[in-house]
């Protein structure tokens, strides 16, 4: 599985509008995860709703009404998608996100106006026909060129933060904060201090969101699987706890989840705005 193909983070794909990921070229990878392009054409009166359980990370998003921050959720999160549309995002890995905002806690649970006049222009001119794959790549390309310009090189301190995230989203085995502190060779203190800076999580809440988001993937995926048997596995002492954990951060529980999992959601409900797939 490339980084891309990563299950993680869209909790309904089969109700996803077209939508596309790109790796971040090797010169932004310490600041970008990967660009994200999603284009919908619904009917009038048609709303396809996106249940998301977002990274525990920030996105910097360019949409045709201007370009947002989003900063990282506390909770699952959805967008419901009307009319036709597109936007170009990017996942920032911790040491892009102070590149672009010095405090990412400021902005948790919410998205910002973000000034770049000129990154809006030219993306905009890019995609005048957003299904088109050429014109994606040319957004992209775009995209990287800003970054190139206006984001500083990352300091040591920043890779490390860096380094923290692809513990916790490489490593299922890493269930504590005092899990994470030693595989980093830090202390409790500085993880705390790390995560807070970088990311604008508490630690525990990072691993937690990366394992309810491989449960809500392996859930998904099996859905013949006992319930109790994926809490085992992501290192849950038992099927109560992990069931609490999934319900206070998705809003529904396990079974509920998997009862929804399967088809389009697509109809004329109402909803609230929040950070698009990433």
């Amino acid at each position: 599985m490339t980084d891309t193909d990563d299950p993680r983070g869209v909790l309904y794909p089969a109700r996803l509008p077209t939508f596309r990921r790109v790796p971040a070229p090797d010169d932004l990878a310490a600041l970008v995860r990967w660009f994200w392009i999603p284009v919908w054409r619904l009917a009038p009166g048609r709303t396809s709703r996106q249940n998301l359980l977002p990274f525990p990370a920030s996105n910097l998003v360019v949409q045709h009404d201007g370009i947002v921050l989003s900063g990282p959720t506390t909770s699952a999160s959805y967008r419901d998608l009307r009319g036709h549309g597109w936007a170009v995002g990017i996942l920032l890995r911790p040491a892009g996100i102070v590149a672009i905002h010095q405090a990412p806690k400021e902005i948790r649970d919410t998205e910002i106006p973000f000034e770049a006049r000129g990154l809006y222009d030219d993306i905009c001119a890019a995609m005048t026909d957003p299904e088109d794959a050429g014109a994606q790549d040319r957004a992209v390309a775009i995209y990287g060129e800003w970054l190139r310009a206006t984001l500083p090189e990352p300091d040591e301190t920043a890779l490390l933060a860096n380094s923290m995230e692809d513990i916790v989203a490489g490593d299922r085995t890493v269930l504590r904060v005092d899990d994470l502190a030693e595989r980093l060779s830090v202390s409790v203190r500085t993880l705390q201090r790390l995560a807070d800076r970088y990311v604008g999580l508490a630690p525990l809440a990072i691993i937690r969101r990366y394992r309810l988001q491989e449960g809500a993937a392996r859930l998904r995926a099996e859905p013949g699987t006992a319930v109790g048997d994926v809490a085992a596995d992501l290192g849950y002492a038992d099927q109560a706890h992990f069931t609490s954990d999934f319900t206070r951060t998705l809003g529904m529980s396990p079974t509920a989840y998997l009862r929804g999992a399967g088809g389009p959601e697509v109809g004329a409900s109402g909803g609230e705005r929040s950070p698009d797939p990433s």
